[in-house]
Order: structure tokens, then C-alpha cells, then sequence
């Protein structure tokens, strides 16, 4: 894919954002041209406890997220690397509901939608054994990128499996697929997809 897109990821406290579910870590990758041009990652303290079992999960302790700078300015960052570049994420229903919360609270507004690895994969990747990026990463032979659980290494696997969706629908359609063409085919059901793709 040539079109130049930001494939991000969280790690939280919970899974929905409010009260004690913030973020407490932000991974970016930027692609263009089918690669990946440059990176961003934080740790961010949004004054929230982590609880045991994400401790474990992540390897983010309270510690690191107290010495972490405020999730505000994080986030301000973060929509200032990424600017109007259309989103990617993987479970991206997720990562939408943290980017939205996230931002709302240093007042800025998400501006662009998100494609979603997860039931691009579904669709174009039926006879995988599941959809989790973790699998998906090894089912199809992609690039490690490091420790699961850790914002960029997964946002590096989310962009890894994007370029390798591409190159399927791009094999199967013969039309190299956009941003907008993502986020169409993500709300196609299985039923109409040979239809969807006959008309490509």
C-alpha cells in the first residue's frame, strides 16, 4: 500500500476507558510505500493504578507509569505525529474508544477513521486457526517485532499483518486497496465478499 497511514496501539488498565480504564502506554508506526517510515511510543500516566494482572501481561509496573510523563501531553503528541494520516489498529474498536477518550481529555478530536485489522483478517484470512494478532503474526510467517503487549512492538505486528492483508486483497482483487477501501471491505459480510470483490 502506498498511501501513507498510522497503525496504532494501547496498553490499558481495562477495557473501557473512564474511571480507572485509562491508557498507559501508546505505540504509532507510520507506513508509506508499503514500509514503515517512522515510530512513536510512550508510557503515560493518566494517575491510575495498574492492576496486577496487566502488570503481569505488559511488564508496565505502577513505577515505570508514575515516572511516565501526564497522558495529556502524550496525547497531544501523538495526534500531532499522526495529524490528519488515517488510522489502523487491530481490534481497532478498542483502540478507538482509548484514542477517543484519550484525546477528549486534552480537548482535541479525532478527525479520521479507522480500518481494522482484525475483521480485515477475518474476512480475507478465514482458514487461519483465529484472529489474534499473535497468531496471525506466526500463521503467516511475519516479522517478530518483540515483546506481545507492549504498544509498539504490537503496533509494529498490526502494520506487518496490514501490508500482508494488502497483498492478499491486492492478489485476489488485482486493485492495490486504500484506506477507504479498508474500511469498506471491513463491514462486508463473508456472504457478499466474492461479490464485493468482483466489483473492485
Amino acid at each position: 500500500m502506498k498511501q501513507r497511514l498510522a497503525v496504532i496501539d494501547f496498553e490499558t488498565t481495562g477495557v473501557s476507558p473512564g474511571g480507572p480504564g485509562r491508557a498507559t502506554e501508546i505505540g504509532i508506526v507510520l507506513l508509506e510505500g508499503g514500509v514503515i517510515v517512522d515510530r512513536f511510543q510512550s508510557l503515560m500516566n493518566a494517575g491510575v493504578s495498574v492492576p496486577a494482572m496487566i502488570v503481569q501481561l505488559t511488564g508496565i509496573s505502577n513505577a515505570m507509569v508514575k515516572a511516565a510523563p501526564p497522558a495529556a501531553t502524550v496525547m497531544r503528541e501523538a495526534a500531532h505525529f499522526v495529524g490528519s494520516t488515517p488510522l489502523v489498529a487491530h481490534n481497532a474498536s478498542f483502540d478507538r474508544k482509548f484514542w477517543d477518550y484519550e484525546l477528549a481529555q486534552c480537548g482535541l478530536t479525532r478527525q479520521q477513521d479507522f480500518a481494522c485489522t482484525l475483521l480485515l483478517a477475518r474476512r480475507l484470512l478465514p482458514q487461519a486457526p483465529n484472529h489474534k494478532l499473535g497468531t496471525l503474526t506466526q500463521w503467516a510467517a511475519l516479522p517478530a517485532t518483540g515483546r506481545a503487549h507492549r504498544a509498539l512492538a504490537d503496533a509494529e505486528m498490526a502494520a506487518n499483518l496490514l501490508l500482508y492483508l494488502g497483498d492478499t486483497l491486492r492478489r485476489r482483487s488485482g486493485r492495490s486497496p486504500d484506506h477507504a477501501l479498508l474500511c469498506r471491505l471491513q463491514t462486508v459480510s463473508a456472504a457478499k465478499l466474492p461479490q464485493f470483490l468482483a466489483q473492485l
